[in-house]
């Protein structure tokens, strides 16, 4: 994900995840410190996936909200750079809000994050987070990323 790239640079070979990983990464260090895999990435859906730790719960060996949310925003920002407009170098969350549903105590957790609005000065994105093992959705995270130019 080089700054400045838009959704129509993305027309060349389809990167395998391991390379989706690594440029998430290096656009999200903090993906890279929580153990994010990419599963996904297009101007049509951004998949994430992250698996359970001790290091990374609160009590009782509940995955942290604050991991969620950072897995969701992760997400976003990837579904909207995905989506940049001509002339943007790239994104910044203004706005997030999410809801939290269910309990994370083993496993991985994926989010899958898609665009509601694609504007010139913003884009919209919602995202679900579940629980990989059985589908169950554990938030639900609605954001909305200001479009940045150089």
């Amino acid at each position: 994900m080089a700054p400045g790239r838009s959704q129509r640079d993305h027309s060349r070979m389809t990167p395998t995840s391991d390379e989706l990983t690594t440029q998430i990464h290096t656009a999200m260090p903090l993906c890279a410190l929580l153990g994010v895999r990419a599963a996904a990435f297009d101007a049509a859906r951004c998949e994430l996936e992250l698996e359970w730790r001790a290091d990374l719960c609160t009590s009782a060996g509940l995955l942290h909200g604050g991991v969620l949310m950072a897995l969701a925003d992760s997400a976003g920002a990837g579904c909207a750079f995905a989506n940049l407009p001509d002339g943007a170098i790239g994104t910044t969350t203004i706005e997030s809000k999410t809801n939290f549903l269910g309990a994370v105590t083993a496993g991985a957790v994926r989010a899958v994050a898609t665009p509601l609005h694609a504007g010139r000065t913003t884009i919209v994105i919602e995202t679900e987070v579940r629980r990989v093992a059985d589908d169950r959705l554990v938030a639900k995270t609605t954001q909305t990323q200001a479009v940045l130019r150089g």
